[in-house]
Formats: structure tokens, C-alpha cells, sequence
């Protein structure tokens, strides 16, 4: 597919008049997923796992399918080891009650990286307030990156639990999660991978990482919102205790107690989101169609352009990796001197859309000195017109400010 056959699958970017550059925050849906999640509702609406008639059935088996398609999708080992969720803000809360309540005692360590997003910062400070566990950071460099250094220091004999990101919303940086989980676990820790900005730019392997839990929310990678997946070792979620309690996670229920029912039913509380599921299904098979690889190309060259034509612009301050290898589809900036909410308001006016704020991740902007940026993030329907677009209003929004800067 070119790339204006892909811009057109998108309906989103035909009927409205917009530079659409906030994928990282939630992606446009093509007519494929919009067409499935319609086709469910007219013709398979029915509770899964719950009917003995065709209908229910069906819906089951379109459901059960998608769990199986995403296990695929990550090489997971089985489908049991595949959680739906409602995002991945639930999954790592999930991880953090379920396995983190039960698992670390006082002076246990956790280790999280400051690039971190609240979803998966803000469980763990619970889990380490409740359980007397210690909360240490691995720290960024000039580079914005995590050194060799960071890690095998703050990883230690005493840590337990290691959270990472494997791509930061913020300043786009990939780390080096395969270095740190294989770190980790010679130091005996659990891994838990936040894959949320990774997983829709670059292909996703469980096995070869060894990560123990992964999470991902589909609404980021083309899926419909409300969606999201956890994947754990079926050993590790074995042992675990539910999150959620209710209809549909139960095996036998009597006035006192509850025996609870296998993987991976025991984490399914309830209705499901099911045409969130199977949109995510028909999701994945978009990007697969597509495949990373183009992916990657469409985006490697708009954002390489974007870069480009952004240091242009001696009014701008970038936050961003300076080894390409290691920088994904976000580009964080300012206008120095005005308030990312003020720039993102008038390049809206502009039709552009970007980003403005801590995007969920204050402790990171705290660390950095300052309090707020734009986020422009890129995905596979984006062009270099988009990137002039932007540039444009950026001129247009600094023209604004000019004489109150120069004073």
C-alpha cells in the first residue's frame, strides 16, 4: 500500500480538515476496524461464554479467536497467557495489585525509570506505601537516554519488581528493555513492560524479550478505545489472585467461598469490551497487512523531516535522543518563552493538532526543569505536508509572541 491508499482507508482524515499529530495520545481508526465493530453489532451481539445458543456462541468464538490472533501477534507461547483489559492503565494495575500486593515485603525494591508514565508510576507508589517495599528511579542523561551505568546500579540484589517503558510518550526514546530485563532477571526481579508506545511502530517479540508482563491499550495502535491487553508468563498469573471479581472469573461460588476459574478467565471480570477485542483483531491484521517494515519507512522519513525542518527554527527547544536508532515517532518541544498551552491553541486554529501539557508523566518534565511541552507524534498516515503544515503554524504562532520575546 502507498501512502495515500492508507491515508484514505482512515474517514477521520477525509471529512475533517485537520494535521492530525497526536497518535501517541490515540490513533484514527481505519474503515476496517470502524466496518467490524458495526458488522458486530448488527449481526453477533450476544455475551461470549454465556449462551448455549448459536449466537452467543459465535460471539465466543469471535472473541477467542482475537485472544489466540494476539498471542500470535506477540509470539506468546499460548493464548492463556493473553488478559483483555480495558487498557493499559487496568493491566498495570492489575500487575501491581495482583502480583505486587502479594509478592514484596518491607525493604523490597522497585525499580521504575522517571521516563515513566503515571499508569505505571502511581500503582507502584501504592504497592510500596502498603507493602513497606522502596520505590528507586533509573535517571536519564544529557542524551535523555538510561546509561549502562543507571541500570546496573540501581538494580540490584535487593529488587523485585522492575517497570519499564519501552518507548517514553514523552520524549520518544526506545530503551534498551531486552538489556534491562536480562539485567533484571540475573538479579532475580520481574519484569513488567509498558509497550503501549512500541507496539504500533515496531514489531513486539515476548519470547526474545523474556519480558514476564507486557501491556499495551489498542486505541494507541488503531483499535477501538476501551481496549487493552495484558500478557503474563502463565506461571507467574497462575499464582496470582484476581483483580476484578464477578460474573464470568468464577468456577464454583457458595455462601462463603469462591473457587476461581482458570487462566485466563480468572482476570475477566464480567462483560467484556468484545467489539473492542475483535476491532483490535481486525487492527492487528492492518498493521500486518501493512507490515512494520513500511511502517517504519513511512515513519523514520517524516520524522527524520520533521526533525530536520523543526531545528530550523532557532526559536524552538527540542527534547529529543540524539542517536536516531533510538528514537521513535514523538518529538517534544517548546517555543522558549510561551506556554505549550498557548502554541497548541494556535496551531489548533491552524487545524494542526498536537499535545500540549505533562502528558501523564510530571515526574519526568519535574527531572528536566521544566513543567509542560507540545508533543507532536507521528504515525503511518502521516506525510512530510503534515510536518510543513506544522512548521507553518509554528511560524504563524511565534509571529504572535515575537516583540514580547525580544523585549
Amino acid at each position: 500500500m502507498n501512502i495515500e491508499e492508507i491515508i484514505n482507508d482512515f474517514p477521520l482524515l477525509k471529512n475533517r480538515n485537520i494535521t492530525y499529530l497526536d497518535s501517541g495520545a490515540t490513533t484514527q481508526k481505519p474503515v476496517q476496524v470502524i466496518d467490524v465493530v458495526k458488522d458486530f453489532y448488527e449481526n453477533f451481539n450476544a455475551n461470549p461464554h454465556r449462551g448455549a445458543y448459536s449466537l452467543s456462541m459465535e460471539a465466543t468464538e469471535m472473541y477467542e479467536n482475537t485472544r489466540g490472533k494476539i498471542a500470535k501477534f506477540i509470539n506468546s507461547r499460548q493464548a492463556q497467557e493473553i488478559i483483555f483489559t480495558k487498557n493499559a492503565s487496568e493491566a498495570l494495575n492489575l500487575i501491581a495489585y495482583s502480583y505486587g500486593m502479594d509478592n514484596l515485603k518491607k525493604d523490597d525494591e522497585i525499580v521504575l525509570s522517571i521516563m515513566e508514565h503515571h499508569s505505571n508510576l502511581v500503582p507502584w507508589q501504592k504497592v510500596s506505601k502498603v507493602t513497606g517495599a522502596k520505590l528507586e528511579y533509573m535517571y536519564i542523561n544529557d542524551n535523555y537516554e538510561i546509561s549502562d551505568e543507571e541500570i546496573e546500579t540501581k538494580i540490584t540484589d535487593n529488587t523485585k519488581i522492575v517497570a519499564i517503558t519501552h518507548v517514553s510518550n514523552v520524549l520518544g526514546t526506545i530503551n534498551d528493555v531486552k538489556k534491562i530485563i536480562k539485567y533484571a532477571h540475573k538479579k532475580g526481579a520481574v519484569v513488567v513492560l509498558d509497550a503501549s508506545q512500541s507496539i504500533p511502530h515496531m514489531k513486539i517479540d515476548v519470547q526474545d524479550l523474556d519480558c514476564d508482563f507486557l501491556v499495551f491499550s489498542g486505541h494507541k495502535m488503531l483499535a477501538p478505545l476501551g481496549i487493552g491487553v495484558l500478557y503474563g508468563k502463565k506461571e507467574i498469573l497462575n499464582k496470582m489472585t484476581p483483580f476484578l471479581m464477578g460474573g464470568d472469573m468464577i468456577e464454583y461460588v457458595y455462601e462463603q467461598e469462591t473457587t476461581f476459574a482458570p487462566l485466563p478467565n480468572k482476570f475477566e471480570a464480567g462483560t467484556q469490551n468484545v467489539e473492542g477485542v475483535i476491532g483490535l483483531g481486525v487492527a492487528i491484521d492492518y498493521i500486518e497487512n501493512i507490515g512494520y517494515d513500511k511502517i517504519q519507512e513511512i515513519e523514520n522519513e517524516v520524522v527524520s523531516y520533521a526533525i530536520k525542518e523543526l531545528k530550523k527554527l532557532d526559536y524552538i527547544e527540542l527534547y529529543l535522543t540524539q542517536n536516531a536508532k533510538n528514537h521513535s515517532a514523538v518529538i517534544s518541544f517548546n517555543i522558549k518563552g510561551v506556554h505549550p498551552h498557548d502554541v497548541a491553541s494556535i496551531l489548533d486554529s491552524e487545524g494542526v493538532c498536537v499535545r500540549s501539557g505533562n502528558h501523564c508523566a510530571q515526574p519526568l518534565l519535574r527531572y528536566m526543569g521544566i513543567d509542560s511541552t507540545c508533543r507532536a507524534s507521528f504515525y503511518l498516515y502521516n506525510t512530510k505536508d503534515d510536518v510543513d503544515k506544522l512548521v507553518n503554524a509554528l511560524n504563524k504562532a511565534y509571529s504572535m509572541f515575537e516583540r514580547f520575546l525580544k523585549k
